[in-house]
């Protein structure tokens, strides 16, 4: 295990590749659902830096130490998914005993690396399951997946250069199947992706070579007919016929300032003035809706008097964002460190947290971790899904919210630091207490001061969100009234993730980064019975847990169909049952 805060260091320092992978997991989420799975995304370190599993996957004894945070590289863990792709440098699929370790002997995973533009390799694509319910077609979809990653990243990489796709047959140009080819203003070669190398075998595709070399065309007159036609027919140097036209909007603007030094016109359909936006951690937060700019405020108040703060939110409404801002509101000069309560094992949860010296336990590292409190120290600790941290651990950090001294497990001296705790739920806690799954104590001692962020569907500015989001993933994309009506319409369960995840889908179905976003090109990605008339009910004023108890029976207590309905993961469809007292099906 790395420790919590190298952990958000490598999520931060993924950026893009984190965002890009997350829009597939989830999509990869609901075409694998049913097959008791776990898919995570790790970094060129083997590190996984985010998993989604379904429940059965989640309680089962044979993941346990598949957890964020968790390294798998071979000289580590020997053969597995992860690190044998990383390894080979391949897509491969570990089945069961093939696994160094024995424990793993019930589980089959299917690895692919990432790689970027020049082809190095900056992350993997894991998807696992019970070997006995493995999918035949679980690799080639995570194939298809890191193919789609590749191909925007390397687009985002050379968005400065001229992106061509190219394939032989004109109907394969927006898919999967098309090579991507990127030239820069003289016509160099900068960057290829996998499908490219293998249509262009036989021929030198180093960066700088020509595309004269490769092509029996000249490049300047290649981009005028592109500018003229939109595809054009070229034989490559082993006399093979392709078929080529600009891939993305990046690259068609790139083309026609090549050719003719025309402006991009400016949409119809422009983004409103942002006059409520703030700088979070060097990232736009909209905050135009009057309760997002109540919570800004109150926080920021609360931790210049050096008080614990409590996040209410349902997932997606950006309760990290605002424990960043937190962070910066409070001036304090050390790190941000963000932890899940539900990523970690409650076995080690607490070493992380507090601690360990070298060789404390059976299987803790031989150099001492600080822990994450530690590792926070003169900064801020933000506890995301407060709920779900260790009912054992709770007494140990009620302690140190008393005297702010840390002991690591295995130690025998304290140290004091000054830590700044924001705690984040989804869910409401005083129900978790009634339950007897959480301290009122630490409750009380957690919610001195508390704020609440509106979910997507009740805030004053949704269509600022969409613009917000939609910028965000494609600054040179728009968006018509009426596409936002149509999103406005819906229960957003999700929040912010769910539609990031719906407009990113819209803009790769698009195969452009500058499109205007059409009704019609939204409706094909909103889950099925998320709308606003779901069960002839006004679902706008439903709470989330109401919202899936309706869908949950709606469906004749069919899980996998109230998951994908609702476009949430089983395990939240589980916990919404439980919260509300529903049964799951036997």
């Amino acid at each position: 295990m790395v420790s919590g805060a190298d952990l958000s260091r490598r999520r931060d320092a993924a950026g893009l590749l984190r965002h890009l992978a997350l829009a597939e997991i989830e999509t990869l989420s609901q075409q694998i659902a049913g097959s008791n799975f776990l898919l995570a995304f790790g970094d060129q370190d083997g590190v996984l830096l985010d998993l989604f599993e379904d429940h059965r996957f989640a309680t089962s004894t044979s993941g346990a130490g598949i957890v964020a945070g968790s390294q798998w590289t071979e000289n580590l863990c020997g053969t597995n998914g992860v690190g044998t792709a990383l390894a080979t440098g391949r897509a491969i699929s570990v089945n069961g005993p093939d696994h160094y370790f024995f424990h793993f002997g019930d589980i089959s995973c299917t690895a692919s690396p990432i790689r970027d533009a020049w082809g190095q390799v900056v992350g993997v694509l894991d998807a696992s399951s019970y070997f006995e319910s493995r999918q035949r077609h679980t690799e080639a979809l995570v194939r298809m997946a890191t193919t789609q990653i590749e191909n925007l990243l390397l687009t985002h990489q050379m968005r400065d250069a001229v992106v061509l796709a190219i394939h032989p047959r004109a109907e394969f140009l927006g898919t999967l199947s098309a090579g991507v080819i990127a030239f820069d203003q003289s016509g160099a070669l900068r960057a290829v992706n996998a499908r490219a190398h293998a249509l262009l075998t036989g021929l030198s595709l180093a960066p700088g070579t020509l595309f004269e070399t490769l092509f029996d065309a000249p490049f300047e007159a290649t981009l005028q007919r592109l500018h003229k036609d939109g595809t054009v027919n070229l034989n490559d140097a082993m006399g093979s016929t392709l078929v080529t036209r600009a891939h993305g909007a990046a690259s068609t603007t790139s083309a026609s300032s090549c050719i003719a030094h025309e402006s991009r016109p400016v949409s119809a359909h422009k983004a409103p003035a942002r006059t409520h936006n703030i700088s979070i951690a060097g990232r736009h937060y909209l905050a135009a809706d009057p309760g997002v700019e109540t919570a800004l405020r109150t926080v920021a108040a609360a931790v210049r008097m050096n008080v614990p703060v409590l996040i209410h939110g349902e997932t997606g409404t950006g309760k990290e964002q605002l424990a960043r801002h937190a962070h910066e509101a409070s001036g304090r000069k050390g790190a941000f460190v963000a932890v899940n309560c539900g990523a970690l094992p409650a076995e080690l949860f607490e070493s992380e947290l507090f601690g360990h010296k070298g060789g404390a336990f059976t299987g803790a590292r031989r150099e001492d971790n600080p822990g994450l409190l530690a590792s926070a120290d003169g900064g801020t600790l933000l506890l995301d899904e407060l709920r779900e941290l260790p009912l054992a651990l709770q007494p140990a950090l009620l302690r140190f919210l008393d005297d702010q001294l840390v002991r690591p497990v295995g130690g025998t001296q304290s140290r004091k630091v000054d830590v700044q705790i924001v705690a984040a739920c989804h869910a409401d806690l005083e129900a978790a207490v009634a339950a007897g799954r959480f301290r009122a104590d630490l409750m009380y001692r957690l919610n001195t001061v508390c704020v609440v962020l509106p979910p997507l569907r009740e805030r004053h500015d949704f269509s600022d969100a969409v613009w917000h989001v939609l910028t965000g993933l494609a600054p040179g994309a728009s968006i018509t009234p009426a596409a936002i009506n149509l999103l406005a319409s819906h229960h957003w369960p999700g929040n912010f993730r769910e539609l990031r995840a719906v407009l990113t889908r819209a803009l790769l179905a698009r195969g452009a980064t500058e499109a205007a976003l059409e009704a019609t090109d939204l409706r094909p990605h909103l889950p099925v019975g998320n709308g606003a008339g779901l069960s002839g009910a006004p679902s706008l004023r439903l709470s989330a847990t109401e919202l899936v108890l309706r869908e949950f029976e709606r469906t004749g207590h069919n899980i996998s169909l109230t998951s994908r309905n609702l476009a949430i993961s089983r395990t939240t469809v589980y916990r919404h049952l439980r919260d509300g007292k529903s049964p799951p099906p036997a």
